[in-house]
């Protein structure tokens, strides 16, 4: 069975970016998610052997989302300084690493991501998942789970993977709840509001007691605390369009560029440029 890892291109990219600080070209230029990048993704390999690793990343933002809930991401602003410049040089490594990419104008990595995972389901592949990003927990099932990486506050953690029973675990109900989840607390990450006053322990009291999210408000007069049953009955079209914004697209049209062999003589031409001798003479000993 061949393993293959689907990675959140701009989940790890700001992981990088944050995890390594005032790193930079003799010249100025930032180097320090690009380093971070590399390391990332050889301790990928090094940690769990991947025969194939995808790299999908987010392209200007969702039309989709947006025409459905105006601010939706709208709390994220412009990426911080220096990220931009490094992120081209980050999909060149991403494709001169052997690894397959892609990205879609209007579609997010997260889409991207869900529509390969439904092309590779039931093949002979593992699939695993590589991001942090609670909203991909709804893709785990059997032969998929999600790698988190380790937090960038205390790398020492290492890495977490979650299958179905670790999903449940981790959030108190399953993969397949999650979307229902999500709609009631709401993704601050991606500026999407949940039932004010309700936390995660009430979201998974109300999902295990009445299944899925019509049901839900279906029975509003019966929740506890008492004082919710009027919110949820009047908010009930704000968790349809939660349910809608949170729910993964899986039948995405894009195009890709497919793993191959290593670029040796691309991966000296950037590792020269941004003067990390160290990584090309790592990589020589990776790839020789």
């Amino acid at each position: 069975m061949s393993k293959i890892f689907l990675c959140d291109g701009h989940n790890l990219a700001f992981r990088a970016f944050y995890g390594i600080k005032e790193l930079n070209r003799s010249d100025g230029f930032p180097t320090n998610m690009i380093h971070g990048w590399v390391r990332s993704f050889w301790r990928l390999e090094d940690d769990f052997s991947p025969d194939e690793i995808w790299v999908f990343f987010d392209r200007g933002g969702c039309p989709q989302r947006e025409s459905i809930l105006p601010q939706y991401k709208a709390n994220r602003g412009s990426p911080p300084e220096g990220f931009s410049e490094q992120l081209e040089y980050v999909k060149q490594l991403t494709g001169a690493m052997g690894y397959g990419w892609a990205e879609k104008e209007g579609l997010e990595a997260d889409d991207l991501i869900a529509t390969k995972t439904k092309e590779l389901r039931g093949e002979g592949t593992e699939v695993t998942i590589v991001s942090s990003d609670k909203d991909l927990a709804q893709l785990v099932s059997p032969g998929v789970r999600q790698l988190l990486p380790p937090p960038t506050a205390n790398p020492r953690m290492g890495w977490c993977m979650l299958d179905e029973e670790g999903v449940n675990e981790k959030f108190g109900v399953s993969p397949a709840s999650i979307l229902d989840y999500l709609a009631i607390i709401g993704d601050q990450s991606d500026n999407i509001p949940g039932l004010s006053g309700v936390g995660p322990k009430t979201a998974v009291k109300w999902i295990q007691q009445f299944g899925d999210m019509e049901n839900l408000i279906a029975n509003a007069g019966r929740l506890t605390p008492k004082r919710f049953c009027s919110v949820v009955y009047e908010r009930r079209e704000d968790l349809r369009r939660n349910l809608e914004l949170i729910r993964l697209i899986s039948d995405a049209e894009y195009s890709e560029t497919v793993p191959g062999p290593v670029a040796m003589n691309k991966l000296e031409e950037i590792f020269t440029a941004m003067e990390m001798s160290k990584s090309w003479e790592e990589a020589q000993k990776r790839y020789s």
